[in-house]
Order: C-alpha cells, then sequence, then structure tokens
C-alpha cells in the first residue's frame, strides 16, 4: 500500500465511521422496531381465526419475502413518483426495510407462539382470561423470550443490508464509500475499510446478543 492510500484510508475512516453511527444505524434502529410491531400485529393476524385477516397477513408475507428486497426499494423510490407519491430517501428506506423486518420477523414470532405448549393456553382459560389477556400475559412474554436469538441475527443481517439503501440515494456509510472511491479512484481500498467498519459494527452487535441470550437462559424453565 503506497503513502497516498494509507493516507486516503486514515482521512476516510472518520467520514465512513460517522455515516454508519449517524445514519446506518439509526435506519436499522428504526426500521428494526417498527418491523417488529409489524411482525408480531402480522403473527397475530396468522395465528387468529379470522380468515380475512389471516388471507391478508399471509398475503402480505408472500410478497415481502418472494421479492428482493432492492426491487421493493426501488419500487417505493423510483416508482411511487409516478403516480405522484414522492418520498424522502430516508422515508423509502425506513418503509422497504420495515416491511421487510415485518414479514420476516412474522414468521419467527408466529413460530414462537406455537411453541408455546397448549397447555398455557388452558391454564390461562382456566383462570378466566380471554384469548386476548392469555395472549398478553402468558404467551407473548413466553414467545418473546423465545424469539430473542432469531430476531437478534434478524437485526444484524438488517445492519448490514441498511447498504442497499445507497441504491436509492440515502448516504449511509455504503453511499459514503461510493462518493469518496469516486474522488480518489480507490475502490478496494475503501470498499474493504467500509467492510472493516460493517465488521465492527455487527461484531459488537454479536456480543451484546451473546449477554442477552445468556441473560435470559436464566429465566428459561428448566
Amino acid at each position: 500500500m503506497t503513502d497516498r492510500q494509507i493516507q486516503i484510508v486514515i482521512d476516510s475512516f472518520w467520514p465512513l465511521l460517522k455515516a454508519g453511527l449517524m445514519y446506518t444505524l439509526p435506519l436499522a434502529l428504526a426500521s428494526f422496531v417498527l418491523g417488529l410491531i409489524v411482525a408480531v400485529l402480522t403473527a397475530l393476524a396468522r395465528t387468529s381465526n379470522v380468515r380475512i385477516l389471516n388471507f391478508i397477513a399471509q398475503f402480505y408475507v408472500w410478497i415481502i419475502r418472494g421479492t428482493p428486497l432492492l426491487v421493493q426499494l426501488f419500487i417505493i423510490f423510483y416508482g411511487l413518483p409516478t403516480v405522484g407519491i414522492v418520498l424522502p430517501p430516508f422515508v423509502a428506506a425506513l418503509i422497504g426495510f420495515t416491511l421487510s423486518v415485518g414479514a420476516y420477523g412474522s414468521e419467527i414470532v408466529r413460530a414462537a407462539i406455537q411453541s408455546i405448549s397448549k397447555g398455557q393456553w388452558e391454564a390461562a382459560y382456566s383462570v378466566g382470561m380471554t384469548r386476548g389477556q392469555a395472549l398478553k400475559r402468558v404467551i407473548l412474554p413466553q414467545a418473546a423470550r423465545v424469539s430473542v436469538p432469531p430476531l437478534s441475527n434478524s437485526f444484524i443481517s438488517l445492519v448490514k443490508d441498511t447498504s442497499l439503501a445507497s441504491s436509492i440515494t440515502y448516504i449511509e456509510m455504503f453511499r459514503q464509500s461510493q462518493q469518496i472511491v469516486a474522488r480518489t479512484y480507490e475502490a478496494l481500498i475503501l470498499y474493504t475499510e467500509a467492510a472493516v467498519i460493517y465488521l465492527m459494527f455487527t461484531s459488537v452487535l454479536f456480543v451484546v446478543q451473546s449477554l442477552l441470550e445468556k441473560r435470559l437462559s436464566r429465566f428459561s424453565a428448566q
């Protein structure tokens, strides 16, 4: 590596890290929180006895899981303006990632709910709880604990997937690296540097996930 390339790496590190902290992580966090709400509502619809809700939820999951996330982002950002709906890059990315998290997360939550034994339902009903009360007080708290590992993995994947937002001009970390490459023509070292920073973020998240799982395991049934 030449002195010029070393200097480029040094000079670009803070702009890339700053973009990651100010744009990549906030987008991932906001999308995940909103997506988790959508996931729970969709999972409840999938497990309900109301056929129309069940059908709508299944259709939504089918559409989102059956099409590429990049295509969905393009439809939202580049397609909707043709019908008069113009969204800022952040809003378009937020909607796209939220819908994606909601669809994939709903399958995790649904599986977690269905993993709770029928005896838990029967015990709740035996003390006079309604289905809604049983869900809120008995089933969902247990399902939440079961869902933590796969949902944590989903969030870590989401942090990496936010790089797709660069395709709709949202200036997150990968978009920032593209702009620097356009000025310096050092694609290899800058994209590698961006990859290293992504690895830093995900490594921290892996540690947090591990600690959270250990903490929750203390409350698991023996």
